[in-house]
């Protein structure tokens, strides 16, 4: 479902890539809690997602595609791991800019490439067409209509390939969604948001062959984690703001 818009003139409105595109330069640095959160738990997912792929017995180099991929925070770890060929995909040029420069080693061996890909707008490049032993997409599908993610998805996995998915949860995103100030105006803003639920999800992902392997995981803001998240978790204690689990294609 989308979130509606507000009638409220602090904030500006805008398409996803042009949002990004401005918030490309504080995204790593303006304290927001909720990637602070899917950074540690992506480092019990990643893992458990490499497992997976090692227990296939896939021949090596595995491809690998993080799907919205940012500023590279989460292919900078991809990157670490041997026998991966990495492509990373985003709809903001400003926010592949920031992944350039914070990967140009990596880029300039020819072991990564960064690319742009506007999930909604733009067919899957015939090159990437059952391409992928996995894909890694994290906080990005709250942008997109869940039947067009799964589409797009399950379209780049190879048959058994895995999607290792995190997202806003529902239960936060029917309260607030994506957004930053513009350090430059003031302004809060904001792309298009949609605030799927886990039955949604998983629901959509089916009709593209995809099925939940390990079972979707949801997490709320406990007391004690506001320390480590930041203050701007603090009025998220007891409200569920982060899902994410690992999927596979049939």
């Amino acid at each position: 479902m989308a979130i509606p818009q507000i009638r409220d003139p602090s904030i500006r409105y805008l398409e996803t890539a042009q949002a990004y595109d401005l918030w490309a330069n504080v995204y790593d640095t303006d304290g927001n809690f909720l990637q602070a959160l899917d950074s540690i738990q992506m480092k019990h997912w990643l893992p458990r997602m490499l497992t997976r792929l090692d227990s296939d017995r896939r021949p090596r180099p595995w491809n690998v595609v993080d799907l919205g991929c940012g500023t590279g925070r989460n292919t900078a770890a991809l990157v670490e791991v041997a026998d991966l060929k990495v492509i990373g995909l985003d709809v903001s040029p400003g926010m592949l800019t920031v992944a350039r420069e914070r990967l140009k080693d990596v880029v300039a061996s020819g072991r990564l490439k960064l690319d742009v890909l506007d999930l909604i707008e733009q067919p899957v490049p015939a090159s990437l067409d059952n391409w992928a032993d996995a894909i890694v997409s994290t906080l990005v599908i709250e942008h997109i209509p869940a039947d067009r993610f799964f589409r797009q998805a399950s379209r780049m996995l190879k048959p058994g390939g895995f999607l290792l998915l995190t997202n806003m949860h529902s239960e936060m995103g029917g309260i607030s969604q994506a957004g930053f100030v513009d350090p430059s105006t003031g302004e809060k803003i904001r792309p298009a948001s949609y605030a799927h639920t886990i039955q949604d999800v998983e629901a959509k992902a089916a009709e593209y062959g995809l099925e939940v392997v390990d079972a979707i995981e949801e997490v709320s803001v406990e007391p004690g984690m506001v320390t480590r998240l930041g203050e701007r978790s603090a009025k998220w204690v007891g409200v569920k703001v982060w899902f994410g689990g690992i999927l596979r294609k049939k």
